[in-house]
């Protein structure tokens, strides 16, 4: 017989397990690869601390041959794993970053920001502010330099990206950056939001005929961020009442969305693309919908032909920073 100490408390599937006596099992997200020469794509990536006294760290990529006369876009990525898993040494980020700095002819610092229960909520978002605040440093000429980033970044050309939970993020982010002084140093081109991590009490789409998953993600939500609010908290459903206002207050002139035909998070990616276009937001919106896949699809499958053209949809999305509007939003679906 399983003492109590061994019994779980709460099974957070595929995430984590809690046990009776308080211990913590990591399921999902554990696995580590270090980082360096990259010989299939040719990308060189390396770790970095942002802030010592914290251990907020980051990855940062780049190509392995860069032209000394050429600035490169800066793609500053944030992880997925619903606040509580995963890491950018995570093997599945570590490949997909890999193949969207070889994509894209790009820099990427992707975040390894603290995880809920250790460090509860806002955390997460702090942390990646924090290593925004880092990144706008480097426009002056002293403070905790990256050479990385003072010699091959074109600072007009930053971005901020993220799947899942790091979609997330990346839209508070965005929010906070207009109204604060970090906004008048660092200018943010566009966002790339891949399946992001929006949710809520009432359920819309696919969310309305998978009774199941709907519990899932509110199990998910209700573990990482327990206030009263619930899944109507502003942190996860920016919609609560049903105002989309301040949607026009991003501090980015373009956001690219993208959705997967599967996954129960659909539609909340079209009503973020539905409410940004009516919400009087100056910018351009796109969205990009994947027939025939699931959540984050393209981190664990890599090599399929989505997994490639979503890669690809990303890397011109970033590499389109000069061109002059011609659209005020556009949709696609791939299959």
């Amino acid at each position: 017989m399983k003492s109590n100490a061994s019994e779980v408390a709460l099974d957070l599937f595929p995430y984590l397990k809690v046990y009776k006596n308080g211990t913590l099992e990591r399921i999902a997200g554990v696995e580590v690869v270090p980082p360096g020469l990259d010989p299939e794509t040719n990308v060189l990536s390396k770790d970095i601390v942002i802030v010592p006294e914290t251990g907020v760290s980051a990855r940062i990529y780049r190509p392995n041959l860069i032209s000394e006369d050429r600035k490169l876009p800066l793609v500053v990525y944030f992880h997925g794993g619903a606040f509580c898993v995963a890491s950018p040494a995570f093997p599945p980020y570590h490949t997909s970053l890999n193949k969207l700095v070889a994509e894209a002819n790009i820099i990427a610092l992707s975040v390894d920001y603290r995880l809920v229960p250790e460090h509860p909520l806002p955390t997460a978002y702090e942390d990646s502010w924090v290593a925004l605040q880092w990144i706008a440093s480097h426009k002056d000429e002293d403070g905790n330099q990256e050479a990385w980033i003072k010699d091959y970044v074109g600072f007009e050309q930053v971005f901020l990206a993220g799947d899942s939970a790091g979609g997330n993020i990346a839209h508070h982010l965005a929010l906070r950056i207009k109204e604060s002084n970090l906004g008048q140093k660092l200018k943010i081109l566009g966002i790339g939001m891949i399946h992001p991590y929006f949710w809520g009490t009432s359920p819309i789409g696919p969310e309305l005929n998978d009774r199941s998953r709907k519990e899932l993600v509110d199990k998910w939500w209700l573990y990482v961020c327990p206030t009263d609010k619930g899944c109507d908290d502003p942190l996860i459903n920016p919609f609560v009442d049903g105002e989309s206002a301040d949607l026009a207050g991003l501090a980015c002139d373009r956001i690219l969305i993208i959705v997967a035909e599967k996954d129960i998070l659909k539609g909340r990616g079209w009503l973020y693309y539905d409410k940004l276009v009516k919400s009087g937001w100056k910018g351009k919106a796109e969205i990009m919908e994947t027939e025939g896949e699931d959540h984050v699809f393209h981190i664990f499958n890599p090599d399929c032909d989505n997994a490639n053209r979503l890669t690809k949809r990303l890397a011109s999305f970033f590499n389109q920073g000069k061109l002059p509007f011609q659209l005020k939003c556009q949709s696609e679906v791939l299959g």
